[in-house]
């Protein structure tokens, strides 16, 4: 969804219990989730990677809808260098808005890829949020300074997953794992062993281990369906 367009009515049939999936031919039926689906800091809603991994989301958690947006300094496919995350938080929390508007009595998951989670959760902590999950892909937890950003994270009461690669720079997992301890909410991670900042994983190593992307990607997108029906039960 670019800024400014509103979510789309659903259909009687969305607003129905969906097949939320767990494993091969095996689903849970529960209340479709509702998900808002930030960009990074690089790339708009509409790169390939962004398209790629909302439709993965939308097929595997029966969303009634999987919201994408555009930070305002990234309208019109404009390049330019993101402020800080705290500025974007009020363009964001309108757009959950305006989807919750359109989709009232589902439960609300907030997804975000780098920069995107970061936001995601400045949204999550706000006292008037309703969020039943968060899903960070790609988590920035290292600033460019070289200092971990994990403020945000400490004020979370929300359930909130972690999928990160094992090279990504941005977050060392032992840091993670140090800061994972200090949350005072649910959290869980999962490993993309061999994936980078955006889960890409050299040819070499997935000819090592006998895999290929898009399974590592698939099993990557089967935890966060088992995360959200535990998160949404819960909420």
């Amino acid at each position: 969804m670019a800024s400014g367009r509103e979510p789309s009515p659903p259909s009687k049939r969305q607003r129905k219990l969906s097949c939320v999936q767990i494993d091969e031919g095996s689903c849970k039926r529960q209340v479709s989730p509702l998900v808002v689906f930030a960009h990074g800091a690089g790339a708009p809603s509409t790169s390939e990677w962004m398209i790629r991994w909302k439709n993965m989301l939308s097929e595997v958690l029966g969303a009634v809808e999987v919201v994408t947006f555009d930070y305002p300094y990234i309208l019109g496919g404009k390049r330019k260098a993101p402020p800080k995350a705290e500025k974007l938080v009020d363009h964001h929390s309108d757009i959950v808005k305006r989807a919750i508007k359109m989709h009232p009595g589902h439960p609300l998951v907030l997804v975000g890829k780098s920069m995107g989670s970061r936001v995601s959760c400045m949204v999550a902590s706000a006292k008037d949020a309703s969020v039943s999950a968060i899903i960070c892909l790609g988590y920035p937890l290292k600033g460019t300074s070289g200092s971990l950003r994990e403020e945000i994270l400490l004020r979370l009461s929300v359930p909130t997953m972690f999928v990160q690669g094992s090279r990504d720079g941005l977050c060392p997992l032992d840091k993670l794992e140090a800061t994972r301890k200090k949350m005072k909410c649910i959290s869980e991670l999962h490993v993309i062993d061999g994936g980078d900042h955006s889960f890409k994983i050299g040819k070499n190593f997935l000819k090592s281990t006998g895999t290929t992307q898009d399974e590592v990607e698939s099993i990557a997108v089967k935890a966060i369906a088992d995360f959200v029906i535990r998160a949404t039960e819960e909420s």
